[in-house]
């Protein structure tokens, strides 16, 4: 361990010169003996004092080994005097690390201050509506309406018995293809068939009274002529002559009266056609009757090689239609096919409950492609004004104060009012208020303001361009 001699017990401020007496503290005076005493009169300071006590505990005492010295060799003591002044270099090192804390927190603040602003100017961005336009288109030609129809039957009839009995027979089920007077049933008729042999000796009766009543009649002509007999005894006997014979003729009108009851056992097809319903069986009662009377239809016919096809036409398009104009007539049961048919009447009367015109068209239907009762589509034909524009159904705005388009003028909303003339459904047919150069907004929001800021869409545009071109 050092010595104290080794140490000069020095003062702060000039260098190693030695204190003087007057310059020690008490504890010193008090603590330094003659021992402590360096050559030259100094004294060792309190902190060496204190390291040359701790020294000499640690060292070994009278009896004791001493430790073995360690092989590694004491470094330099090193001591920092907490009262020197700072050199000119740590103060350069303090302010260049004052200046890059101060530029560190600077580009921080800059970029939330660039992170807010741009934020707002996003959000400003994204707080205005971007729509779609659209371009009227010029010059619409010739459209047509394609208004629902229901197809019947050219001729659709039910048959009924004229006579009651029972279903002895029939010849064709529905779907079945029957021609004109083919037989379809047979009624076993036996009331009708009594009347009938009943009505038959009536009339033979009848027929032999007036027979002696004309034998008769003419013995009292011959002896009138003889004065044998009176005029009125003779005219008594020709009157009865002619009331045999009006009894005669009665009883033959009602024999054949039972005969064509008789004859209404047998049921014929009226016309060329097809059998679609049949309400009855072997052994059925049959009850002569007609459509007021329930469960009395035995069949149901239809002609189909012909069609009517009637379509109610809304009350703004009746002056387009004229009788013998040509239609096309579409089903979507069958894509893809037309068919052609003619105007071939109206009913130039207006539906008060509906407010159309009732029009029939007729089609020929050779192949039986089309059914009676299908639902199909007449596709009228409606000329077009002139300088007109033709608009999508989706850019039209119902206000209170009428109908308004959005038109985009400067990035702003204008509420364009307009007029339209047909409506094609997808369509509309604008007859005022636009031009082709302006673009029309599709699909706009019912809150859509006038002077709202818009944006139109890149694809809209983009388009918008294309057209230009």
């Amino acid at each position: 361990m050092p010595d104290f001699e080794d140490y000069a017990l020095t003062r702060p401020e000039s260098g190693n010169a030695p204190l003087s007496s007057h310059e020690r503290t008490p504890a010193m005076n008090e603590g330094a003996n003659a021992n402590d005493i360096r050559p030259g009169g100094t004294v060792p300071s309190e902190t060496e004092q204190q390291r040359a006590a701790v020294a000499a505990e640690g060292a070994p005492q009278a009896g004791e080994h001493e430790p073995v010295a360690s092989t590694h060799a004491e470094g330099p003591t090193v001591t920092i005097d907490p009262n020197r002044k700072l050199g000119r270099g740590a103060f350069v090192a303090l302010a260049v690390a004052g200046v890059a804390l101060v530029v560190v927190i600077a580009l921080g603040l800059l970029s939330r201050v660039r992170a807010a602003s741009s934020l707002k100017t996003e959000t400003r961005e994204n707080a205005i509506e971007t729509v779609s336009v659209t371009h009227p288109t010029l010059g619409a030609r010739s459209q047509e309406l394609r208004l629902p129809a229901n197809t019947e039957a050219f001729i659709d009839t039910p048959i009924y018995s004229r006579t009651d009995g029972y279903l002895q027979k029939w010849f064709a089920d529905i779907g079945a293809t029957v021609h004109k007077g083919q037989l379809l049933a047979v009624v076993q008729t036996p009331e009708v068939d009594q009347q009938v042999e009943q009505a038959q000796a009536q009339v033979s009766t009848a027929r032999a009274n007036e027979q002696i009543a004309e034998v008769t009649a003419k013995r009292w002509q011959d002896l009138l002529a003889k004065n044998a007999v009176s005029r009125q005894e003779t005219d008594q006997a020709l009157s009865d002559k002619n009331a045999r014979q009006a009894t005669l003729e009665a009883a033959e009108a009602n024999l054949r009266r039972l005969q064509q009851m008789q004859g209404f056992e047998r049921i014929y097809a009226p016309f060329d056609g097809i059998v679609t319903a049949r309400n009855v069986d072997i052994g059925s009662l049959i009850q002569a009757g007609d459509s007021n009377t329930p469960h009395s239809e035995l069949f149901h016919m239809a002609s189909v090689n012909r069609l009517r096809v009637f379509v109610p036409v809304p009350e703004v398009y009746t002056q387009d239609v004229h009788d013998g104009g040509s239609v096309t007539v579409t089903s979507d049961a069958l894509p893809g096919e037309q068919f052609q048919g003619t105007i071939a009447r109206n009913a130039t009367s207006i539906d008060p409950a509906t407010r159309t015109l009732r029009v029939e068209v007729d089609l020929d239907n050779p192949g039986r492609r089309l059914l009676p009762g299908a639902y199909t589509f007449v596709h009228l034909p409606v000329p077009a004004m002139n300088a007109s524009l033709t608009l999508p159904s989706n850019a039209l705005l119902f206000r209170s104060e009428g109908l308004r388009v959005g038109v985009v003028q400067s990035g702003h909303v204008h509420l364009q009012p307009i007029r339209i003339g047909h409506d094609y459904g997808a369509t509309v047919e604008v007859t005022a208020g636009l031009h082709p150069s302006d673009s029309v907004i599709l699909n706009p929001s019912d809150s859509l303001a006038e002077g709202q800021p818009v944006k139109v869409s890149a694809a809209a545009a983009a388009d918008t361009q294309g057209g230009a071109r």
